[in-house]
């Protein structure tokens, strides 16, 4: 009989247990809505990995995420078609050339590593905050001034609202402006096209985030330090930024489920480490 009142037990537990996570699983799958994402080419890597994650624990939510440059993105918000406006600064507050989008939240969600990158045929692999400043200006024009061999430089650069060309000027150029036309640099819509140009161009100096450095370019050392996650987490290299996702105050449903989702220990430790962008929690504040 006791033995009997054991196993009765134990079946009446697991079928609560059973019910309790039948009723989780009912809860995620419920969820429904669309999100659109737009904004920074740079964080879109970890927004379409996110999202594919996100689906399919709750396929009920359509997901729609494109990048066309950070400024795009909190005007997209306040435009009205967007949920969520990727965006390679703080956004809700004024930087040097872009006013604050009032009533919009920010939310951090990764940060960004960036570096100078070149075609595989140039042969220098370290510039300094100097060189860069005087390619970016138009004052250093040949390779064989930085100690590469003798052939012209072949500037890219992103278009003016680009979140990555902002980090770029302001951690790698000292804060120094680009100026295209001193450079004679060719410009690249998005951090894509970016590393497409510079891969297939002989010569060619540009700049991007980790998770594009593949093919036919390599990222540069910067003063004399390699662009790694591990070397931007102790303090040696510096030219990263925080990434940030804006919305139209407090964000709520899906669009809430799937930011939680973004900066959860779950994808933050997981794939985007693996994209080679680095968690909020390992930058020392």
């Amino acid at each position: 009989m006791k033995l009997f009142n054991k196993f009765t037990a134990i079946v009446l537990a697991s079928a609560l247990v059973i019910s309790a996570g039948a009723t989780l699983t009912s809860a995620a799958s419920s969820l429904s809505g669309k999100i659109t994402v737009n904004g920074s080419s740079a964080l879109l890597p970890m927004t379409l990995q996110a999202a594919k994650e996100f689906k399919k624990k709750n396929p009920r939510v359509r997901i729609a995420a494109s990048g066309s440059g950070s400024i795009t993105g909190p005007q997209s918000v306040k435009k009205g078609i967007a949920d969520i406006g990727a965006v390679d600064w703080d956004a809700s507050t004024s930087v040097p050339g872009f006013p604050a989008f009032s009533g919009q939240v920010a939310t951090p969600v990764a940060v960004i590593p960036f570096a100078a990158i070149v075609n595989k045929n140039v042969s220098v692999d370290n510039l300094t905050s100097d060189q860069l400043k005087g390619i970016y200006t138009g004052k250093i024009k040949n390779w064989k001034e930085v100690g590469g061999a003798d052939a012209a430089i072949v500037v890219v650069t992103r278009s003016f609202g680009s979140g990555t060309r902002v980090n770029f000027e302001l951690k790698a150029l000292g804060g120094t402006r680009i100026d295209e036309k001193a450079s004679g640099s060719i410009a690249a819509s998005n951090s894509g096209t970016m590393a497409t140009t510079v891969g297939s161009k002989p010569n060619s100096i540009g700049y991007v985030d980790l998770p594009y450095i593949k093919g036919d370019i390599k990222a540069l050392k910067f003063e004399g330090v390699e662009a790694t996650t591990a070397n931007i987490v102790n303090g040696k290299y510096k030219i990263w930024g925080t990434g940030y996702y804006m919305t139209a105050g407090q964000p709520t449903g899906a669009t809430k489920a799937f930011i939680d989702y973004v900066t959860s220990k779950e994808f933050q430790q997981g794939s985007l480490k693996k994209l080679k962008f680095i968690p909020l929690a390992s930058i020392k504040k």
